[in-house]
């Protein structure tokens, strides 16, 4: 497991770098003005490397990747004025407990790296 981390890392520093030199020239160009792209897209970014990272779909990272993509999209939303930070923090938390109740789905696979505890494997 720890081959396949070393194996990401390089390709997590070039989409960082990418996410970056983006951002700033976003900002450079006037585009959106008054919105902090970096942030932005960082958070779009960690969304979709939770995915990545997790190699698809699993109980983590079905909770997390969508929460930060939503994330972005709102912090856009309340840099251009059109929601309030009273209104982003309640949608982020109720987000959050719909993501958790998605988990739950039995479809939904655990992630690769959990272990669960309390069951006896010495049968096998």
């Amino acid at each position: 497991m720890a081959v396949s981390n070393r194996a990401k890392a390089p390709m997590a520093l070039a989409v960082l770098m990418i996410t970056v030199g983006v951002g700033w020239l976003l900002s450079v160009q006037g585009i959106g003005p008054g919105i902090d792209w970096i942030w932005t897209l960082g958070l779009a970014v960690l969304g979709f490397g939770v995915f990545i990272a997790s190699g698809g779909i699993d109980k983590m990272s079905v909770v997390v990747g969508p929460f930060f993509l939503v994330a972005s999209i709102l912090s856009v939303l309340r840099q251009t004025d059109k929601l309030s930070v009273n209104t982003e923090t309640p949608i982020l938390v109720i987000l959050v407990g719909v993501l958790l109740l998605v988990a739950q789905l039995q479809f939904i696979p655990p992630p690769k790296w959990f272990v669960p505890t309390g069951k006896d494997d010495s049968s096998r």
